[in-house]
């Protein structure tokens, strides 16, 4: 699976200076890549059977749903705000270059609702766990995150850098109050908490 990292293309300095990041559209365009990131995925999370695979606006939407039809699971959306029509939990995070909320419909997970959440690439962490905290508001249980490859160019689990806190030694994610997946000081925690709803807090 060596082929596959070189497939990412690198870019400097994008959305901001000093950002390195991944553009995955020239992995996705080769149909053998692609192919191979989906079946080394469903491979490793079969064992789990999941109910539902989330999907990260927006990218994670390329990965999800094709990861869902292989399981035979469903697949739910997790979007930008003021997406979704019907009534939604919210989450505001800290990003490496800045804030970003995400959303979910309440009814998309009920109580005790294995899931996996899917993205693109790993970054720090962030966006990941801001996930899985709201699928454990909701009640469900998150088994596994899962992403393309970068690291060593093969297929693993988003949460396998054992240095983001909020993973645990299964690679499951454990979500904390005032961490997610990276360390912040506390006005940036502050300012983060300010950008929830009252009634989420």
């Amino acid at each position: 699976m060596d082929d596959l990292k070189k497939m990412i293309r690198e870019v400097p300095d994008f959305p901001k200076r000093g950002i390195l990041f991944y553009d995955i559209t020239t992995l996705l365009k080769d149909k053998i890549g692609f192919r191979k990131v989906i079946d080394a995925l469903t491979e490793q999370i079969r064992p789990l059977q999941p109910e539902a695979v989330l999907g990260i606006e927006a990218r994670g939407f390329i990965f999800a749903p094709a990861l869902a039809y292989n399981l035979g699971a469903g697949f739910v959306p997790v979007r930008k705000p003021n997406k979704l029509p019907a009534e939604a939990e919210r989450i505001s995070y800290e990003l490496e270059y800045g804030m970003d909320t995400l959303e979910m419909h309440k009814d998309a997970v009920k109580p005790g609702m294995q899931v996996v959440i899917a993205d693109d690439l790993l970054a720090t962490g962030g966006t990941s766990l801001a996930t899985a905290r709201l699928v454990e508001r909701l009640g469900g249980k998150v088994v596994r995150a899962a992403c393309a490859p970068v690291s060593r160019g093969r297929a693993r689990y988003c949460p396998s850098a054992r240095r983001t806190e909020g993973i645990n030694s299964a690679g499951s994610i454990v979500t904390r109050r005032g961490g997610l997946g990276q360390r912040r000081n506390s006005k940036q925690i502050r300012a983060a908490r300010r950008a929830e709803p009252r009634s989420q807090r």
